[in-house]
């Protein structure tokens, strides 16, 4: 069965209006829903993130609430996000939360200049299609680190390398690149 809908969560110091993400919804027949994690639904003003348990019930009552919504099972909707969004999606499906598969964009697969303090102890229990569009320039890892560790995704997966002066973390001004790969990776889960 065809991707049925798309859930997007934002990166820490994002929102749900993140460039990329409007072009997403503006570039897809399906239905998006681009989620504020609860620091953000507060109100104006910087905010530290909340911590991932408060982040792994925003991911699972989005997609229960948009599954409900659309009238299609969690397992029809692929979930994602611009980093920290998509390391809580992530972490949500490794830990049983169904989904048609995850697209994550600038996964942080370590903090900047901490290479050692690594996040992917749930990479063995991703057992869904991953899409990852990454900037080779990215201090939250590069190429060569997570050469290492995709492998132990158990799912189909998918990359995509950004290269050049802009291929930093943010990948701000490179939704042209970036809309059609994700358009034609979650056409192909169908």
């Amino acid at each position: 069965m065809a991707v049925r809908g798309l859930i997007l969560f934002h990166g820490a110091g994002g929102d749900r209006d993140h460039a990329l993400f409007l072009a997403l919804e503006a570039a897809l027949d399906i239905p998006v829903a681009r989620i504020n994690c609860p620091y953000r639904q507060k109100g104006p003003g910087r905010r530290p993130p909340d911590r991932m348990p408060k982040l792994l019930d925003a991911v699972n009552e989005a997609v229960s609430g948009s599954a409900e919504a659309w009238g299609v099972a969690p397992s029809d909707i692929a979930l994602g996000g611009r980093s920290m969004g998509g390391r809580a999606a992530s972490i949500a499906v490794a830990e049983g939360l169904e989904s048609a598969g995850l697209v994550l964009l600038s996964y942080p697969l370590h903090p900047p200049g901490k290479p050692e303090k690594l996040r992917v102890d749930h990479f063995p229990q991703i057992d869904v299609p991953v899409l990852l569009v990454q900037g080779d320039r990215d201090p939250f890892g590069k190429p060569d680190e997570f050469k290492d560790h995709l492998s132990a995704i158990p799912g189909a997966v998918n990359e995509c390398w950004l290269t050049g002066p802009r291929s930093a973390h943010d990948p701000k001004g490179r939704e042209d690149e970036i809309v059609p790969v994700v358009v034609d990776w979650l056409n192909a889960l169908g």
